[in-house]
Parts: structure tokens; sequence; C-alpha cells
């Protein structure tokens, strides 16, 4: 399906290639994912990473906009053609925006949060997450890129599988007879929703890759 989307965006010598600002959106996205959890696992400085983090995420912001041009663009000229696809890549590229800010959220953890992680039974199941979640960025990249079904039910199959991890750690919390600080047990839960609704827009972009656009804005984990 995406194959079909870049070839109708780029048809037109007015058009610049929204289907690569998406992709960019994507990359910039996996960059925030991975520097915010390095402010977790405090391998890098909060300040170190900020400025950098909110840069990328204004980034992200410009190159939905951008898509938003090119769409609308192609649709002017072009009145009632590839309708469904242009509405497909606007509603993927809002997924890859809400991506950013979920990002800026996990860094936020990381820099109020400074007491560090020492519940195995939690942290340890957050750390395989977040190396899941961050290899499916990659996977998905190259999903869009050429238009890879197969890769793109793969990546869903991973977010069904990390979302409800994330809800297991949430329920477990809830269901806490062990002493655990309270911030840290804060701290986890909201590692556990942050990192569910990364994997979930993930999924939805995935979801618009195999081509089922009418379960868009539907993406389940239940």
């Amino acid at each position: 399906m995406f194959r079909q989307l870049y070839s109708a965006l780029t048809s037109e010598n007015t058009l610049d290639r929204a289907f690569e600002d998406l992709t960019q959106m994507l990359e910039h996205g996996a960059w925030m994912f991975e520097q915010a959890n390095a402010v977790i696992f405090s391998t890098v400085p909060v300040e170190e990473v900020k400025q950098p983090l909110y840069d990328r995420d204004r980034a992200i912001n410009d190159l939905e906009r951008s898509i938003r041009r090119k769409v609308m663009r192609h649709l002017t000229i072009n009145p009632g053609h590839d309708v469904a696809i242009c509405l497909a890549l606007m509603s993927v590229a809002k997924d890859a925006e809400r991506i950013g800010d979920y990002c800026k959220n996990v860094f936020e953890v990381g820099t109020f949060y400074t007491e560090g992680f020492n519940v195995a039974r939690y942290q340890e199941p957050l750390d395989k997450t977040s190396d899941e979640i961050y290899d499916m960025f990659g996977e998905l990249s190259k999903a869009t890129k050429d238009s890879d079904e197969d890769r793109a039910r793969a990546v869903i199959h991973k977010v069904l599988d990390v979302c409800h991890q994330c809800d297991k750690i949430v329920v477990s919390l809830l269901n806490e007879e062990e002493p655990v600080q309270f911030h840290e047990a804060v701290a986890y839960s909201l590692l556990a929703r942050h990192y569910k609704r990364v994997a979930s827009h993930l999924g939805n972009v995935a979801t618009a890759v195999t081509g089922n656009l009418e379960d868009l804005d539907f993406f389940s984990s239940d």
C-alpha cells in the first residue's frame, strides 16, 4: 500500500516526497526514544540530551506540517484522486508526532526521578521492553520504505506482546504486597504506560503499511 502512496505523492513535479518525511519522523522518534532511555539508565546526563531532544521534537512537528501541505497540494491538483491513501498518510503522521511527545514523557521521568531503579522484577521487564521498542523503530522504518507488509505484520505482533507486558507491570504494581518505594513505583508505572503508548502508535503506522486502512486509529492491544 505504501508503495502506491509513494508513487501517488511523487507523480507531480510540484510535490516533494511526503513519504520520506514520514520515514524521517520515525527516525527522529527512534533517536528520541534511545536518548530518553539513556537518561533513564543514567548513561548520559540530562543537560546533554535535553536541548537536542526538544529540537528533534520540533523537527518532527515541522515534518508533520510538511506532510499536510504536500497532501493538500496533491489533492488540490488532483481532486478526488488517492484520497484514501492521502488520509492514511496524514493519520499515521499524527501517530509519528505523538511518538515524539511520549518520548519526551519518558525523558521527563528520567529528569525528575533520580533515585534509581532497584526492584528487578519490574526493572528487568521494562529494560527488555525498551530494547524491543527501539528495535521496532528500525523494523517499521524498513517496512515503510519497502512497503513490506510481512515485516509490518511482524511489528504488529511484537507491539501486541509489548503492550501486554506493560499492562502486566501496572497490574502487578497495583497488587504489590512487598514494599516498593512510592516514588520508584510511580516511575515504573509511568514508564510502562509511556512505553505502551509509543508501541501502540508504532502499531498504528504498521497497520497502515499492511493496507488495513479501516483499522487506523482503532489499533488495540486487547
